[in-house]
């Protein structure tokens, strides 16, 4: 039973329920959202009204959502006096999967930053961004309708964690002093430090999570992205445990590059799903020189900040390219950009990554029908040349509306 001492849940609608090894998602069902600050209020009152429009394209009136406004940053600092309420974390976590707007992140002590604490607070190990193009869409690359994959990134270890302390503090001097004379490590006295654990438990159940993904979706390959050349027992550990789970867990469905050489004559026999790795730093080359050696990424939580946004300028930037933080059953959908606060309220911003992530939202709940509906919308709006003005001052003739504006033009288009 939900108990809340802020806030009063919606009378009408049910909440999804974890049953066994799935999910039971109700007709009406109960979505907890965070509107977010900055440019936050003005693209979820898009996204919300793309979300709403989709499902009824889809299902009529059999199928709908009851929006339960939860709050973070700066509204709930300003209505409760703390950053990220508690009753914020028990409506995630009774109601199983929600979705937010860009949150700002605090000034000086205590939380590090709003997303990061949602992540660990619910386990949300698996940060998952799929990027892809669409027609219409100013790019900077010359085939950008290459691009087409999925970044499963690990969100609740590596140096995220936040395990560090600045230079010349008590703490850093004391860890300085313990690894220069108990492994006769060479640190630096003014040197600020940090650990980055990676552990087998983190890194298997995120690649787990990367394979079944592609798996079910039918997608061709996994690519393990570390930097296992340096740090070999954390990044490079990485990569061992990718393969061990492919092995002992899939070793029926998938296979591996080197047994694709050895055995197949290089080419990945039908029915088998390929595991490689990658070095990062070739990856980001390779990721804008051969886009389609790439389907399904798996990789660690630094690396995968880096890749996600790295992939998303070559389809229009990060304004286009949705996220989901999942764990095993609970989920939160998000903008993946920041606040933008010097434009907000001004109903100007391209909504589309928030759209996006709605779309993942309503796949997740088993809702395709109306998730495809939305991109055939938006994609038969961008190739009329309906854009916000990020994309629009980069095409020539295009047409360019206001926030509000291209959510109507997706409507339209459904």
């Amino acid at each position: 039973m939900l108990t809340l001492e802020t806030l009063t849940p919606p009378r009408e609608g049910e909440r999804i329920e974890i049953r066994g090894s799935r999910l039971h998602v109700p007709d009406t069902v109960i979505i907890p959202y965070i509107e977010g600050d900055g440019t936050g209020p003005d693209i979820w009152r898009a996204t919300a009204r793309v979300l709403e429009a989709g499902i009824r394209k889809a299902y009529g009136a059999r199928r709908r959502i009851v929006w339960f406004e939860v709050f973070a940053g700066e509204k709930a600092h300003s209505r409760f006096g703390t950053w990220l309420p508690e009753d914020t974390l028990r409506a995630f976590e009774y109601y199983v999967v929600g979705i937010k707007g860009p949150l700002t992140t605090p000034v000086g002590g205590g939380i590090r930053s709003l997303n990061v604490a949602l992540r660990q607070l619910l386990d949300l190990y698996a940060c998952v961004r799929p990027v892809r193009y669409f027609a219409g869409v100013p790019s900077p690359v010359k085939r950008p309708e290459q691009v087409d994959v999925v970044i499963f990134r690990e969100n609740s270890e590596d140096i995220y964690l936040g395990y560090e302390f600045a230079s010349g503090t008590p703490e850093a001097r004391r860890l300085i002093e313990f690894v220069n004379r108990e492994f006769a490590w060479k640190v630096r006295e003014d040197s600020g430090v940090g650990l980055k654990p990676m552990s087998p438990t983190g890194s298997k159940r995120l690649i787990r999570k990367a394979i079944r993904y592609a798996l079910d979706h039918g997608r061709r390959s996994v690519t393990l992205v570390h930097k296992g050349n340096i740090m070999k027992y954390t990044e490079g550990a990485f990569k061992t445990w990718g393969y061990e789970v492919a092995r002992e867990e899939f070793g029926d469905r998938t296979i591996t590059w080197d047994e694709v050489q050895a055995r197949h004559g290089g080419q990945v026999p039908p029915g088998r799903l390929l595991i490689q790795d990658y070095i990062a730093d070739v990856t980001f080359q390779h990721l804008l020189t051969r886009p389609r050696s790439f389907d399904v990424i798996a990789t660690g939580n630094l690396n995968g900040d880096y890749l996600s946004d790295a992939v998303a300028a070559q389809v229009g930037g990060i304004g286009m390219a949705p996220g989901g933080n999942v764990g095993d059953f609970h989920a939160v959908f998000e903008a993946t950009h920041g606040t933008a606060p010097k434009y907000a309220n001004q109903d100007k911003v391209n909504p589309g990554s928030l759209i996006l992530s709605g779309v993942m939202m309503l796949e997740y709940l088993g809702w395709q029908e109306a998730a495809e509906a939305i991109v055939r919308a938006l994609e038969a709006t961008f190739r009329r040349g309906i854009l916000t003005y990020d994309l629009a001052r980069l095409v020539e003739g295009a047409r360019e509306v206001r926030t509000s504006e291209f959510a109507t033009a997706i409507i339209d288009a459904l």
